[in-house]
């Protein structure tokens, strides 16, 4: 089976939100949505934290505490991940494993290897790089037809969304 993922940029926390809440009123399930954006807060006010298996300590924030709650708090899996180059981040949903894999310790590393994992051109892995790492929020969505694509499409625009990109992905048929 094919999926594609429809990423975005925001600017600011509520913005994710905000984003995440159209897409969950869209139809778009909790478990298809993910978001990356930078650990800034000095209180941690968004849940649970899940402990990641990233090689050489990238993963972190089992002791500082919770890390979700509000609308990001319903997506699945949170985690805090510290990747050299970018600092601190929070990640949910499917990013969380792509970045807490091996594509973290790969020659390209950090959030462009993950991002690259997950079929996203190296040249705006970098730019999506660069975005978080100036304070900015990833957003994706993992859409299973162009309707689906469309959708987010235009759910993004509407809320003034910036660097909007979609990157097809195969996933492994589940066995019967």
């Amino acid at each position: 089976m094919s999926k594609t993922a429809v990423f975005c940029i925001t600017k600011s926390r509520t913005h994710a939100e905000r984003i995440i809440e159209r897409l969950h009123g869209a139809g778009f399930a909790h478990s298809e949505i993910s978001v990356l954006m930078p650990e800034t807060e000095t209180h941690h006010d968004i849940g649970h934290v899940k402990a990641t298996k990233a090689p050489e300590g990238t993963a972190t924030g089992a002791a500082t505490g919770g890390v979700a709650g509000g609308v990001l708090g319903l997506l699945a899996g949170i985690g805090a991940l510290a990747i050299p180059g970018v600092g601190p981040l929070i990640a949910a949903g499917p990013l969380l494993a792509a970045l807490s894999g091996a594509a973290v310790g790969a020659a390209t590393g950090g959030v462009v290897g993950g991002l690259i994992g997950l079929g996203i051109p190296e040249i705006e892995a970098r730019i999506y790089e660069g975005k978080l790492k100036t304070g900015n929020y990833l957003v994706s969505v993992h859409a299973h037809d162009s309707d689906e694509v469309d959708r987010a499409k235009a759910i993004y625009k509407a809320e003034d969304a910036e660097d909007i990109s979609t990157t097809g992905q195969s996933s492994v048929p589940k066995p019967s």
